[in-house]
């Protein structure tokens, strides 16, 4: 049984990496992810300057244009801001905090989402119509104004310095409170066909808890498509960040994500400054259509109807 249980995992996994060699969109889509999170992660390693470091800014480079522009310099291969800090540091800082918003509101969207799927597809009834009804009148929301909804709650409720020492963990708190549906209601359908199998009665008939049921036999055998939803879940928390910071109710410009170096960017369009804004967008765009395209695939790669059908 372990042996034929190493064998299909391998065949699995050996599936998953043909797969991806067979498609170049994938695998452009995975190099520049890695090179934006590893840019992400190791920021104060990699960036040319500390751009939050106020000691080393100076009002003399404000406002110069990418390096290969007149009146650019080689120092600043994307320009500089208003306030002469380098725009690929700041990039590549706010692309840090982006991403941990994005991946900590993802999850705690999981753990809400998973506990209330497997609760409502498991138990039946009245609770998982209580739960449903709740999430159907979720759904009639935008994610957006829910989270903008929560943040305006927050921001209201605690004062000005609290709230700017909280501020990334209220925005996570925000949007893993507007998603957790994206994975409720999965992982319920995946449940409610679970526990009709075999596997699942004779976890029963051996006395085994519903909470050790759900957890131990259950749950493994829905977390493949939690994956895939987690993969495209990252896209739109990262997506919603943006949007909170860019509307100035999400990350305040003492920690800047990328939404909130499009906001502060977007004044000096007019004076034709458009690298302060155009590059972080594009940083979030090539962001997002990285995990949707990587989500993609994995959602194709994991379903064995079209594995067979190629």
């Amino acid at each position: 049984m372990r042996m034929t249980s190493m064998l299909l995992r391998s065949m699995s996994e050996s599936h998953l990496w043909h797969s991806l060699r067979q498609s170049v969109t994938t695998m452009a889509a995975l190099l520049a992810l890695t090179v934006l999170v590893v840019g992400a992660v190791f920021s104060p390693w990699l960036a040319p300057t500390n751009p939050f470091d106020v000691a080393s800014l100076d009002l003399l480079n404000a406002s110069m244009p990418p390096s290969w522009l007149p009146g650019g310099d080689f120092k600043f291969l994307l320009g500089t801001d208003a306030q002469g800090r380098d725009m690929l540091s700041a990039i590549m800082f706010g692309m840090r905090i982006s991403l941990i918003v994005g991946l900590c509101s993802v999850a705690l969207a999981m753990a809400i989402g998973i506990t209330l799927g497997l609760t409502a597809g498991y138990a039946g009834g009245s609770v998982d119509a209580f739960i449903m009804r709740f999430a159907d009148v979720q759904l009639a929301f935008p994610s957006i104004l829910l989270a903008l909804l929560i943040s305006g709650i927050a921001r209201s409720t605690l004062s000005s310095q609290t709230y700017q020492a909280s501020a990334l963990w209220v925005v996570v708190l925000a949007i893993g409170l507007s998603t957790w549906v994206l994975f409720a209601r999965p992982v319920r359908a995946a449940c409610m066909v679970e526990k009709t199998k075999d596997y699942v009665h004779a976890a029963r008939l051996l006395g085994l808890g519903r909470v050790t049921i759900l957890l131990r036999h259950i749950l493994p055998n829905v977390l493949g498509s939690v994956l895939v939803i987690a993969t495209l879940g990252l896209g739109v928390s990262v997506l919603i960040e943006a949007s909170l910071s860019f509307l100035g109710v999400g990350m305040p410009p003492t920690q800047p994500s990328l939404g909130t170096l499009v906001s502060s960017g977007r004044d000096y369009i007019a004076a034709g400054e458009w690298w302060m804004t155009l590059f972080p967008a594009l940083t979030v765009a090539v962001l997002v259509l990285s995990v949707n395209l990587l989500g993609d695939w994995l959602r194709d790669a994991l379903n064995p109807r079209l594995r067979l059908a190629r």
